[in-house]
């Protein structure tokens, strides 16, 4: 099966994508705004009749020290029961301690003590879902100065001992490599292509600090020139993999996001060689 691509359900469009079934490939929600039945819950299952569907977690904090909260993961093995999507990703972070949620995505260590962490609830959650799951690499704004390895080789490790996915989101790549002036092919080195499962896409904003500007994946516009281009990389390099447009700020008329999505399906048949700005 060729590899989709489509968009973020955000509640603006479930209307519009409920009447008029739009031409998408694919279309991913995040798994906590359907933990509970609702009118929106009613229009999202017609919806997903229709469709390839993706289910993005937020909040079941893989790199909390103290675990997964068991009445959460119970909540959302049974929407992923229920659905039955074709993916299932969360992300590489923490957002819980001590039984508080903090609103946020935290960032990690990258050593061997975080790393059995890691794989210890991303082999809970697998258990629980009795599927794959995939971990999307973070946007980073700092590194963390006792860290021991790489993020590549982390998400290498992580993969590796637990059999999970690796959903590389271009966007976070390019923020991180700016940020932390880390050259992003060089990034790209040390991932294995056959644990990779799903891309995402997605605008950030440019800020000005102290004379040098720092990048903020904010969700919030058009995917940029040179996240299309990196995104382009990593389909030459590792393959068309399924692809989602995320946009969670500032959100757009519904053909902005289709037309997003339409340039990402150009890529994916190309097999990324070809000029994301033609596409």
């Amino acid at each position: 099966m060729n590899a989709p691509a489509g968009i973020g359900l955000r509640a603006p469009h479930l209307a519009e994508i409920d009447r008029d079934r739009p031409a998408l490939g694919l279309l991913e929600i995040h798994a906590e705004n359907y933990l509970l039945p609702s009118p929106s819950f009613a229009a999202m299952e017609r919806v997903r009749a229709d469709y390839r569907f993706s289910v993005h977690a937020v909040g079941l904090s893989l790199g909390a020290v103290d675990g997964l909260d068991a009445a959460h993961l119970a909540r959302v093995a049974a929407l992923v029961k229920r659905l039955q999507p074709d993916l299932v990703s969360d992300h590489l972070s923490w957002s819980t301690h001590g039984g508080r949620y903090f609103n946020d995505l935290l960032p990690l260590p990258y050593t061997e003590e975080a790393l059995d962490v890691v794989v210890r609830n991303v082999d809970r959650l697998q258990e629980a879902l009795g599927r794959q799951i995939s971990i999307e690499n973070p946007s980073c704004y700092l590194a963390i100065a006792h860290s021991t390895m790489s993020e590549p080789e982390f998400l290498s490790q992580l993969a590796k001992r637990s059999g999970c996915g690796l959903l590389l989101d271009a966007n976070n790549i390019h923020v991180t490599a700016h940020n932390l002036s880390i050259d992003p092919a060089r990034w790209l080195d040390g991932l294995p292509a056959a644990a990779i499962t799903e891309y995402h896409l997605a605008g950030h904003a440019v800020n000005e600090v102290e004379g040098g500007t720092i990048l903020i994946d904010d969700h919030g516009s058009r995917v940029g020139d040179p996240v299309w281009g990196l995104f382009s990389q990593c389909v030459e390099r590792f393959g068309p993999r399924p692809t989602v447009i995320e946009w969670d700020t500032d959100i757009p008329a519904l053909p902005v996001l289709l037309d997003e999505a339409r340039r990402a399906s150009v890529l994916l048949a190309a097999g990324g060689r070809h000029d994301a700005r033609a596409a």
